[in-house]
């Protein structure tokens, strides 16, 4: 496929922007090029978007009309799901069977499916009267175009979170995919026109850092939506506060999982295992930080360890390759710079902690287990993004809750126990916008996904997400 960019329900081409190669990570080959799209370009996107908006070509369709469209969508999509699955385990490296089929792909249609229900939910639309001789009236409306910039961790699925809630409030878009990892988001926009939606109502543009800045920066936008690292996060709130855009953001994370004495030890090991190695550990929600109860670490320990030596990594196309690569060189030289950084500090690498004997092509690294790391240290602190695990021993519940919310993040965490008094207690006192009891990584298309402190604010998923793309109007009428 020749890729350009989508503006206005077509292919152009860039006005100027030189090609990125996209690579392959599991052989380190390129696979294709896409354009990097200039200012002109994201003038041109951003002009489509506003003039779909405003002419009421979807932002005045009836509720039913947007829902049939997004439901349209979401067939197509499932109708090529092995295709698109394919391409991004190519992309990113996936486990095509375990984690693009299996996993990225359904929840993405199911997604889908879901904003299409919730484009008929009136919810917050309502009258009353609450001065005398007035009725008023509170309407639900889209907050206008909006600028989203997606991640390379799961494009697909994070392309649809973005657009998802968006199209379903009325919003018309530009989306930016991520500059390693934009090929599937490209196949989606060509879908958006089979299913029905106008020209100009999605928009996709790619690009690097530049692109982004120009989406931010546009005045023509009334939101822009980052998923990204916090550094990003900050980055687009300074940007965006010189138009004084609405600002949603769900940035990165360190997630705590804490393991009483009376949990089972077996189960919290290859639940740690796949919170800690799905998508190579390439997610904000990544199992990171185990807590152990003193009284059980050694234990936990070995049963964590004797897990994570157990994951298949390798060929995203072997049928039975549970983890794949890290997207880049980059990436892998970064996570391999947390480890060797945590060694010299005085942690032990209890297992893993390098590059794979045997593979030399691609960027895998090993499933990693830390021990003895200082809590203010670098590896408890700060977020790696690979399939790294540390493990700490903690007294009593006062300690493992202050340790769990000793970061700078608020996005996931834990907690394994059998006393579902405590479990209670502690999720109470934990400060994440999400809570696993006895698992951790499940998510469903109804449950809102978003952070406390900085990990952002806004929420994917759930009829939350399509309110964060709407604007409440007042409606005053004297009525005699």
């Amino acid at each position: 496929m020749d890729y350009k960019l989508w503006i206005n329900g077509e292919w152009t081409d860039s006005d100027g922007g030189g090609p990125m190669s996209i690579e392959n990570p599991a052989t380190g080959e390129t696979i294709a090029e896409v354009p990097d799209a200039t200012r002109g370009d994201v003038d041109r996107a951003v002009k489509a978007a506003a003039d779909a908006f405003y002419d009421g070509r979807w932002s005045k369709k009836t509720p039913s009309e947007r829902s049939l469209a997004i439901w349209r969508l979401a067939d197509l999509l499932e109708a090529r799901m092995a295709e698109f699955a394919r391409l991004e385990s190519e992309n990113t490296g996936k486990p095509y069977e375990f984690a693009s089929l299996g996993a990225d792909l359904p929840f993405a249609v199911d997604n889908l499916r879901f904003f299409a229900a919730a484009a008929r939910d009136t919810h917050g639309s309502h009258a009353g009267e609450y001065m005398h001789g007035f009725t008023s009236i509170f309407r639900r409306e889209p907050v206008g175009p909006v600028g989203q910039i997606a991640p390379w961790n799961y494009p697909l699925m994070m392309g649809v979170w973005k657009i998802g809630p968006a199209l379903a409030a009325g919003c018309t878009v530009v989306l930016k995919p991520a500059p390693t990892t934009p090929l599937t988001t490209l196949l989606l926009a060509e879908l958006t026109a089979e299913a029905g939606i106008p020209a100009g109502v999605v928009n996709v543009i790619t690009g690097g850092n530049d692109t982004g800045q120009a989406l931010v920066e546009h005045p023509d936008l009334r939101m822009v939506s980052l998923t990204g690292s916090t550094r990003t996060g900050k980055q687009v709130m300074r940007t965006a506060a010189d138009t004084l855009k609405r600002v949603h953001l769900e940035l990165g994370g360190k997630a705590p999982l804490i393991i009483f004495d009376d949990a089972d030890v077996a189960e919290f090991a290859a639940k740690a295992t796949l919170g800690a190695t799905f998508n190579t550990g390439q997610d904000c929600t990544a199992a990171t930080r185990v807590y152990v109860e003193q009284s059980r670490y050694k234990d936990v320990e070995e049963a964590v360890v004797e897990a994570m030596r157990g994951v298949k990594y390798g060929d995203p196309f072997a049928g039975d390759t549970e983890m794949g690569p890290l997207i880049s060189a980059v990436q892998r030289e970064r996570v391999q710079g947390f480890v060797e950084r945590a060694k010299a500090g005085g942690a032990t690498i209890v297992t893993g902690g390098g590059v794979p004997a045997g593979f030399d092509d691609g960027y895998y690294f090993e499933p990693t287990v830390i021990s003895g790391a200082d809590q203010k240290s670098e590896i408890i602190q700060s977020e790696v993004f690979g399939p790294v695990l540390t493990i700490t021993p903690f007294k009593d519940e006062a300690e493992a809750v202050r340790l769990g919310n000793d970061v700078l993040y608020g996005l996931a965490a834990a907690v394994f126990t059998k006393d579902i008094g405590r479990a209670m207690r502690i999720s109470v006192a934990l400060e994440f916008g999400t809570i696993w009891v006895n698992d951790h990584i499940p998510l469903t298309s109804e449950t809102p996904h978003g952070g406390f402190k900085q990990s952002g604010f806004g929420k994917d998923l759930s009829a939350e997400a399509v309110g964060d793309y709407q604007i409440t109007k007042h409606v005053m009428v004297a009525t005699g």
